[in-house]
């Protein structure tokens, strides 16, 4: 029979390794200095957003990572730290991180992986400018709706001016 602590590491790993499988990618954050009450409303938010916070041992954290092959990342886990992985909208977890940043500066983003390439904390902080997929997504529509609507205005124009001209013919031959 196993001791409950290798048990609970076994299980906190293979955590972290389905939890990669599954998402796009993750940030690592450290969070020492934060209350639990605000570690609490960060989850909150960031399930919300489509991602989860999970808190694990850095051995732990440092096994796993090597499991998947994520060996540059490693360098990142030295103090407590949170991961946080994010299975559809990377722009929306790290607009939530950056927006619960301003409010506690003891949360510090230490860097991440995105799909197949290192995010820093320059890249995690860009990454929150951006605008979201639906706000991109009507930007194009609106883009590529732009020259019917013109198109449509200048033969509406032209409609209208051939009327007024049948306007104007009619109203000096009936005078």
């Amino acid at each position: 029979m196993k001791k409950i602590g290798l048990l609970i590491k076994e299980t906190s790993g293979s955590r972290i390794k389905d939890s990669f499988k599954l998402s796009q990618g993750l940030i690592i954050v450290k969070y020492s200095g934060v209350s639990s009450p605000d570690m609490s409303s960060l989850r909150k938010t960031l399930r919300g957003a489509g991602a989860n916070l999970f808190v694990v041992k850095n051995s732990v954290a440092r096994r796993a990572m090597k499991e998947l092959g994520l060996d540059d990342l490693i360098k990142v886990v030295q103090s407590p730290c949170g991961m946080i992985f994010f299975k559809d909208e990377p722009v929306d977890t790290s607009r939530v991180l950056c927006s619960f940043r301003k409010d506690h500066d003891k949360l510090i983003l230490e860097g991440g992986f995105l799909i197949d390439r290192l995010l820093t904390q320059k890249d995690i902080e860009a990454m929150s400018k951006l605008p979201s997929k639906d706000a991109l997504r009507a930007q194009i529509v609106g883009t590529l709706n732009a020259p019917i609507m013109k198109l449509v205005i200048v033969l509406n124009q032209t409609l209208k001016k051939f009327v007024y001209c049948l306007d104007q013919i009619k109203k000096t031959k009936s005078t």
